[in-house]
């Protein structure tokens, strides 16, 4: 099993900050999922650089003693470089579908899934809403963005099947997300 988690909740909104951290509630939520996880029994973890996710890690890597790999591949969808308003964009492109994004986006799906493919098992994945339903939409055979809404925190399931595919074990926890 693969483990995807979405970060806790952050300390600022998308079009706030860059790169926020967690706020008090997502420390929290990301102490429990490290519970649940240990429980699930994760063995190890690679991490999105961007600071919610380091954050929302951390718990688990103090639970286990373990060491996060950085790892750009799951990172955040990138926004383009002249966006002036972040937040329009990024609601604009979760209610759209992976072929209406461009090949820049349909490229950075597929070179995930690659990644997370070559994970063992039993890998945490830390991650982002945009990049948890980049890899459950493809791995479910979806066009659209937007496929579920992983909650904060949200503990997604993914089981290799034959030939060492990997397949949605099960959908994290869902929860209303809001881009501001």
């Amino acid at each position: 099993m693969i483990f995807l988690v979405r970060h806790g909740e952050a300390a600022a909104g998308w079009g706030d900050h860059p790169d926020p951290g967690l706020s008090e509630l997502g420390h929290r939520q990301a102490t429990d999922a490290a519970t649940k996880l240990k429980a699930l029994g994760a063995l190890r973890c690679v991490s999105s650089p961007m600071q919610r996710c380091r954050e929302t890690a951390a718990p688990f890597e103090d639970l286990l003693r373990v060491r996060a790999v950085i790892a750009p591949q799951v990172s955040e969808i990138s926004t383009p470089a002249q966006t002036a308003d972040r937040p329009a964009w990024l609601r604009g492109v979760m209610a759209g579908s992976w072929s209406d994004a461009g090949e820049t986006y349909v490229r950075w799906r597929e070179d995930m899934l690659a990644f997370v493919q070559t994970l063992e098992d039993h890998t945490v994945v830390f991650s982002h809403f945009v990049a948890i339903n980049a890899l459950v939409g493809k791995l479910s055979g979806h066009d659209r963005v937007t496929h579920f809404r992983p909650g904060h925190a949200s503990i997604t399931v993914l089981k290799r099947g034959a030939k060492g595919h990997i397949a949605i074990g099960a959908l994290g926890d869902e929860h209303a997300s809001i881009v501001l």
